[in-house]
Order: C-alpha cells, then structure tokens, then sequence
C-alpha cells in the first residue's frame, strides 16, 4: 500500500510533510485516502473490512464534498508516516487468526473458536465452507436435498463445486445441476440460515483420531510386512470386503510396483539415495522370483551402462540372499522413495491405471 501512495500522493507531498491535521476525523481521513486511491485505481481490499465498517465508509464517502490540495497533501503525507512506523501487523479478527495459526493448535480448540465466530452477526459462514476440503463437503452434499445441496454449490468457487459434482451419483449430479438454475430466487437471508445450518454440522463433527483413510492406515502396515503375511491378509480382505480389499491393494506400495510408480527418469536420484550395500541386496534378493526381477531390471535399465554393470557383478559377487533380508532391504528402498516424494524431489504415479 506504501508504494500504492507513492504513486497517488502529489508532488508536493514533501512540503506537507510535518503537519498534522486536527480538523478531520478518523473515518474523514479514511475516506481520503480511499477516495484518492480509488481515483488512481490502486486496488484497495475493502471487502475484508467487516460489512459495518464498509457501510460506515461509504456513508463517509457520499457525506464529503470538496478537500483542498494542501489537507489532501497533509492527510497522505500522516497516512504514509503511519504505514512507515508500523512494525507487524495482525490479521484482525478471530478468523484471520485461525488462518495463520492453522496446523499450530489443536483441532478442538479450532473447532471451539470457529463455533464462537460462528454467532457473531457479522461473520460469513460461506468462507468457513469454502475453505474446507472437497471430501469433507462431499458425503455432507450428498445427504442432503436437492435444494441445499444447490445452493451450496452455487456458493463454492467453480473449480470445488465442479470436483464435489463429479464425485456424486450420476442422478443425483443431474438433479443438482438442475436446481442450480432455480437458486436465483432465494434470499439472501435464506442462504445466510442455510451457511450457518451447514457450518454448525460441519464443526459438530467428532473430531478425527486419524488424518489417513483406513485403507490407507492398513496400506501403509502391509507396505512393511512380510510378503506371505501381506497377501493372507489381502486374501482375508478379499473374501470379507472386497471394496475395501481393493482400496487396501491400491495403497500398498512396494519393491514390484515401482515400474509403474516410479518414473525413469528418478531412478539415479533413487539410487543416489539407497546405501549401497542395500541396493545390492534388494537387486540380489529379486533374482528368480519374476515380479522382483522385472523391478529391478527397471532400475539397473534405467542407470548408466558403467553403473548397471558395477551392480551386475556386485550382484554375482553376493550370491544367495536370505529372504529377510531381501524385504528389509526392499522395505529400506520404498521407504527412500516415500521421504524423497515426501521433500518433493520425486513425482509418484498413481498406478491406478494398471
């Protein structure tokens, strides 16, 4: 904003420097600075101010008429001093807060804060919604009528609603998509009550023990565990939910997916990162069994000719390799590739399409 003024301020600001100006108001002052700005086409964010202070302004605005050059000199030069002085700056308001404090407190002590901000008059229950993620609001959309599930819809930015209306039933979508149409009726202060209805709901939910999906959970234990008690239990899984049997599989990651998990070009930043030792063992302990070998000529396939050749006879010089240590060794390989995926320096693919 200072360099907004900058910009805006006359010529002869410095001269106006030292005075201060008594005769004005604080909302009078407000008002010539957004006035002048406004002119200019600095952008001003005047839609975070509460509504009671926007309306304040506006009425301030329409009450003013003429200001001569030298008070607007001295007003903006007051202004600029202030914005000049200032150290740090606070959001305002509980839910500029809880934005920044977002992940550094707890989730009850949020979800307390929310429900406080949520019964002040003035507060906006639309951009508590918003801010939520499209799974959360997904299975709230679905239960709930043709009607409100428009309406909320019609309040979420394109690009989300768009996501939540892919992910529902096919009937349901079109309905909802219909609706939509007939939302232009509706109040404000209907779709005021229907916000505050749906965040209350959505805030009233226990709150979760764990951040990961069961399926995931269980995915994330089978990645680690003995090959023969992975495919029991998936078995196990199979023939007791077969849905989630194959949510579970869809998870698991290990040594055989990484032909279609992990791109080639990563696999030198891979190795890179594998002690050596390890490597050889993996690459050892997949000879003979047709799913490992066929991941581990991914690997060396995708090294350089003198590399791959070092490994080979690394390989040959190893021999028989205990089972145990060959999926501790696989393990300690998957392991570095979720930390470099973690840190961004890999791209995983989703092997759905397999």
């Amino acid at each position: 904003m200072a360099q907004a003024l900058a910009r805006v301020a006359p010529a002869r600001l410095p001269a106006a420097a030292g005075m201060v100006i008594t005769r004005l108001t604080g909302p009078q002052k407000a008002a010539i600075i957004v006035r002048l700005m406004l002119a200019e086409g600095a952008p001003i964010p005047l839609a975070n101010l509460p509504e009671a202070l926007q309306a304040e302004l506006a009425q301030q605005i329409g009450a003013m008429r003429l200001v001569d050059r030298e008070t607007l000199q001295a007003v903006v030069a007051e202004f600029a001093g202030q914005l000049e002085q200032a150290g740090l700056s606070f959001p305002g308001g509980l839910e500029g807060a809880l934005a920044i404090m977002d992940g550094h407190i707890s989730q009850a002590a949020a979800g307390r804060l929310r429900r406080l901000m949520g019964n002040r008059p003035d507060a906006d229950p639309w951009e508590r919604i918003a801010a939520l993620p499209s799974e959360v609001l997904e299975p709230v959309i679905a239960e709930e009528s043709t009607e409100i599930s428009a309406v909320v819809l019609s309040k979420l930015p394109a690009p989300k609603a768009a996501e939540i209306l892919s992910r529902l039933p096919g009937e349901k979508a079109r309905r909802v998509a219909f609706a939509v149409m007939q939302t232009g009726n509706v109040d404000p202060v209907t779709v005021r009550r229907i916000g505050f209805a749906l965040a209350s709901q959505l805030e009233a939910r226990p709150a979760r023990a764990f951040e990961a999906a069961a399926a995931q959970r269980v995915g994330a234990i089978l990645n680690v565990s003995a090959e023969a008690t992975r495919e029991t239990v998936l078995q196990g899984l199979d023939e007791e939910d077969a849905a989630f049997a194959g949510a579970v599989r869809r998870a698991i990651f290990t040594f055989v997916h990484l032909p279609q998990r992990l791109a080639p070009r990563d696999v030198p930043r891979l190795v890179r990162a594998v002690p050596q030792p390890v490597l050889v063992t993996a690459l050892a302990g997949a000879q003979g069994m047709p799913d490992r070998a066929a991941a581990a000529d991914f690997l060396l396939a995708n090294l350089s000719q003198r590399m791959a050749q070092a490994l080979r006879e690394e390989i040959a010089e190893r021999g028989r390799v205990k089972e145990k240590d060959a999926e501790a060794a696989m393990n300690e390989i998957i392991a570095a590739i979720r930390s470099l995926a973690e840190a961004g320096e890999v791209q995983l693919n989703s092997g759905e399409d397999d």
